[in-house]
């Protein structure tokens, strides 16, 4: 256990890095990080990228 609060809160911080960075979608056509989710035609998903404006599903 860490001797101090400011220990436990690095380590909390630690995982949610590597949890936000493993979730996170990249653009297959230009590999930018802007991307949007969307709500496809009929009710499936879909993404499109902010930067190129590539969409996919």
């Amino acid at each position: 256990m860490p001797a101090s609060i400011l220990g436990e809160g690095g380590h909390l911080l630690g995982a949610a890095w590597i949890r936000n960075t493993a979730t996170r979608l990249s653009c297959p056509s230009c590999g930018s990080a802007h991307v949007a989710q969307v709500l496809g035609d009929n009710g499936g998903i879909s993404y499109v990228c902010t930067a190129c404006g590539h969409s996919w599903s």
